[in-house]
């Protein structure tokens, strides 16, 4: 295919899959350990901080644009991946907390007491007892960060400048001249675009509606 034979085009797909990667690693980690405290802890501020998070999902992203653009020009991180991981992680944080803090609240807190009575830690009962029991939950979370990861144009759009960051939504759209568009590789690039959530969502759809219902719906 020409777009294998375009270095750029090739950029494009290897720049949203290491920047889709990263973000859903990152996001996970954070998450587990905020739900992880939510679920399990009580100190002061806590409902503050659960009504800052919950309050973030209803504030539409594009508001952020411009006063978010500046602050990333200000630390000169334009055009870089940390901009877009960092972006990301913002955009799908708060979602990833509340959901795991659901889920982790189905689980019952004497699965950390039986582990602290056999001696160990709460760090080891969350990775190795809770983790594990919350899969559907993670993969819920990972699949909801890698599609908004990999699907996110405006921001992409705004925040790089050359093709060695540039994402496959933004190449797609490159495609699209003055005068005449480039229907055909568009039209690939969009395929191809299209593919990875179409086949994580085929192997892992019965985890993310089970993580989705449980999360959301258990308290």
């Amino acid at each position: 295919m020409e777009i294998f034979k375009d270095p750029e085009k090739v950029r494009y797909f290897i720049n949203s899959y290491f920047i889709a990667f990263v973000v859903v690693v990152l996001t996970i980690i954070v998450s587990i350990l905020a739900a992880y405290s939510f679920s399990r802890f009580d100190y002061p501020g806590k409902k503050i901080v659960n009504t800052l998070i919950v309050s973030v999902q209803a504030v539409p992203p594009i508001v952020l644009l411009i006063p978010y653009l500046s602050l990333i020009v200000t630390f000169k991180l334009h055009n870089t991946y940390g901009a877009l991981i960092l972006t990301y992680m913002l955009l799908t944080l708060s979602y990833a907390i509340i959901m795991l803090t659901g889920y982790f609240n189905t689980l019952p807190k004497e699965l950390d007491e039986a582990v602290m009575i056999d001696g160990g830690s709460r760090f080891r009962a969350l990775w190795q007892i809770l983790v594990p029991l919350a899969t559907p939950g993670l993969l819920a979370v990972g699949m909801y960060t890698f599609m908004l990861s990999w699907n996110e144009y405006l921001f992409a759009l705004a925040l790089t400048k050359t093709n060695d960051v540039r994402t496959v939504p933004v190449g797609i759209s490159l495609l699209m001249g003055q005068h005449a568009y480039e229907w055909n590789q568009m039209m690939a690039m969009s395929v191809l675009g299209s593919l990875p959530i179409l086949v994580l969502f085929l192997f892992f759809q019965r985890y993310f509606v089970a993580g989705m219902t449980s999360g959301a719906v258990k308290h």
